[in-house]
């Protein structure tokens, strides 16, 4: 015999919701609708609006998980909000609620939880009630709706006021030089690359760029013209995409082939909170260029089948069509600044120490390289904390197919003086992987001498190098700038009068005439750069100032005098560009007769020297260089630095003595193309 029972079906583990004393006379079917009316009049009239909320006129949604004790108070367990401020006034409002009487389960007091869904703008019937949780699902939020939410809020120029780097370019930096060089303003010139923030204390990028933008409404017309391709805004983060070219094409003297580039590039930036922000490119790249760049190329190939050149600034190449060269390349960065004072990057790129042209410090002439850089700025000064990996790629010191790894660290201590006068203090150190020392913390302190950790860790442990410049503004439209290094300094030699090899220094002067003749925006500039012969090499020679068979500092390495003069122009999204270059730099002869290093090749054993006395500037297989372009183009997109245009280079090249690697040449190259202007092409070897 069997008999069938019906219970009474509920969704909730108590049978009678809690009771505000407002509610006591309700009917217990009337007690939920009584529940929610009281407590949404409660939430309404108590809660304050976040400034913040209001500023940005956030329009979304605001949930709370609460629970109502079995003594009858109010608990709030979790809220789900974009603002850290609408939760806070969410358990602000909460802990306001009186004491009610607790919901009961077989007559007997239990607890009962609810999610209460708030929509903001808080109005009337903001509230849309609330929901018992049973206790199976009692730590499960309804986030049914979750996908649906991500939405674009708008991209509305994040970029410009985040810790993005301004992407290293001469002709783009041009373009706000003058501003950063104000007299009076704090500024610091010489740490690059600079980050958009920081530029904006002094320049409005987003205003210059906004009014270069064409009237576009179609989507391709605002793209191509004005804006980045796809872009993004969430709760709380943002990113942009884009992709890019570095499309050349051109015409050399010396050979029948044409030359080109086919770079295709594409870049993803973005932030993540405030504080957090990343950069990434990814270049992909063939190319064949003119006779002199292909020998110098080829020149400081690495060891290794199947890699016939190191492109300048990019990296290792490979073969490709027999007579090219196919060189892919990777950069990108985390860049954190948890306030005014610091900025903290970790990543894979290049970085630039000075204010001229040419950099006897630190350069971006080279390849990439992981690093991590600190900038610290406050009061007068700007202090930054450079740690660096680095690679000797040559067959000498290549061990079992791997390239040797070196090292290198940097202080930059830049302060202004005076309204005018800004002076730098610079130190660098490298040392090799020599006993597996890998990373030596020594020279991990920021705040240390590197020079003295040098003389205590052992005089072939590393190679040390300091450093004095200086600046000053002579007016707005005028600063001059400075740098002097010094890679061994032993007083005795120095001051001898005998030109000793020990005399390793080199120093730099120039000007910068901004609006020059009243003319907005012709900027003009003058640099000299001499360097003595054996500077930034070292006996043991892995320790020379270079990576992947590039110099760090100085595209010509040492052993040279060299001028540069340039002009550049633009008007609106026109722009135009002049230089000259003319020195003497010295060779080595390498002829089977004469096989002594003459301190031009911060790559050789300065032991292999002629002699210890008589060491002159461009000595060795002197050599008259001169390098002479033009370039004028149009900047297609003002968001992403897309750039057409045409260049002629015209170089001289003369040396004393003709040898196999070093032989008198003169070139004209003619080269138009289309790229996406993210780093600096270097021509002028």
């Amino acid at each position: 015999m069997s008999l069938p029972l019906l219970a009474q079906e509920s969704l909730d583990e108590f049978e009678k919701y809690p009771v505000f004393p407002e509610c006591e006379n309700e009917t217990i079917t009337n007690l939920k609708s009584c529940f929610d009316t009281t407590l949404q009049a409660f939430f309404i009239e108590n809660f304050t609006m976040p400034e913040i909320v209001s500023q940005e006129e956030y329009k979304g949604q605001l949930v709370v998980f609460f629970e109502v004790e079995r003594e009858g108070n109010f608990k709030i367990l979790y809220t789900d909000a974009v603002y850290k401020e609408l939760k806070e006034e969410a358990q602000r409002v909460f802990d306001l609620l009186p004491k009610i009487t607790p919901a009961t389960y077989s007559g007997r007091p239990t607890y009962a939880q609810f999610t209460m869904p708030v929509k903001i703008p808080l109005e009337r019937n903001a509230m849309i009630g609330t929901q018992a949780v049973s206790a199976k699902d009692a730590l499960l939020i309804d986030k049914s709706d979750e996908y649906d939410e991500v939405v674009n809020l708008g991209y509305s120029n994040e970029k410009y006021n985040s810790s993005i780097n301004v992407p290293l370019s001469h002709q783009e930096y041009a373009r706000f030089d003058y501003y950063m060089n104000q007299v009076g303003n704090n500024a610091h010139t010489a740490q690059k690359p600079f980050i958009y923030k920081e530029v904006n204390t002094y320049f409005d990028m987003e205003a210059r760029d906004n009014m270069l933008f064409k009237n576009k409404s179609s989507w391709f017309g605002r793209k191509f013209w004005n804006e980045h391709m796809v872009s993004f805004k969430g709760k709380n983060y943002w990113f942009i995409l884009d992709p890019g070219v570095d499309l050349q094409l051109g015409s050399d003297s010396n050979s029948d082939e044409y030359t080109y580039n086919n770079t295709r590039i594409g870049v993803v930036q973005g932030g993540l909170g405030k504080m957090l922000n990343f950069h990434a490119v990814i270049y992909e790249s063939q190319g064949r260029f003119a006779d002199y760049f292909n020998r110098y190329a080829e020149s400081i190939a690495a060891d290794g089948g199947g890699n016939p050149a190191i492109i300048p600034a990019f990296g290792i190449a490979k073969e490709f069509k027999e007579t090219d060269y196919d060189y892919p390349l990777a950069t990108g960065y985390l860049s954190f600044s948890p306030n005014e004072m610091f900025n903290i990057q970790f990543g894979h790129g290049k970085n630039f120490l000075g204010d001229g042209y040419r950099s006897l410090f630190l350069s971006d002439v080279g390849s990439p390289s992981p690093y991590l850089k600190i900038n610290t700025t406050f009061w007068k000064l700007k202090y930054t904390n450079t740690w660096m990996s680095l690679r000797d790629v040559r067959q000498e010191v290549t061990e079992d197919g791997a390239f040797e790894t070196k090292y290198m660290a940097t202080h930059y201590l830049s302060y202004n003086v005076s309204k005018r006068l800004n002076i730098g203090l610079f130190e660098s150190v490298l040392w090799d992987n020599s006993n597996d020392r890998g990373i030596d913390v020594n020279y991990l302190n920021p705040v240390i001498f590197y020079r003295a950790i040098e003389f205590s860790t052992g005089p072939r442990s590393g190679n040390a190098l300091i450093g004095l410049s200086a600046k000053y503004k002579v007016s707005d439209n005028v600063a001059a700038y400075s740098q002097f290094i010094i890679d061994e300094f032993s007083s005795a030699d120095v001051f001898g009068g005998e030109k000793s090899w020990k005399n390793k220094l080199g120093f730099q002067v120039g000007v910068k005439y901004f609006n020059a003749f009243n003319i907005d925006n012709l900027y003009l500039q003058a640099e000299y750069n001499q360097v003595r012969p054996y500077t930034y090499s070292h006996n043991t020679i892995v320790l020379n100032y270079g990576h992947n068979n590039q110099s760090m500092s100085h595209l010509w390495g040492s052993n040279f005098k060299e001028f540069i003069g340039i002009a550049r122009y633009e008007k609106g999204r026109l722009f135009g560009s002049a230089k000259v270059v003319f020195g003497e730099k010295g060779f080595d002869f390498n002829d089977g007769t004469d096989d002594f290093n003459y301190g031009g090749d911060i790559y050789r054993d300065e032991r292999d020297r002629p002699g210890d006395f008589g060491q002159e500037i461009a000595q060795g297989n002197t050599t008259s260089i001169f390098h002479s372009e033009i370039q004028a183009g149009y900047l297609i997109n003002p968001s992403t630095n897309l750039k057409v245009y045409g260049s002629l280079i015209y170089r001289d090249f003369d040396p004393t003595v003709n040898t196999a690697t070093d032989f008198k040449n003169t070139t004209t190259w003619f080269n138009f193309g289309i790229r996406t202007d993210l780093f600096n092409w270097y021509n002028d070897f």
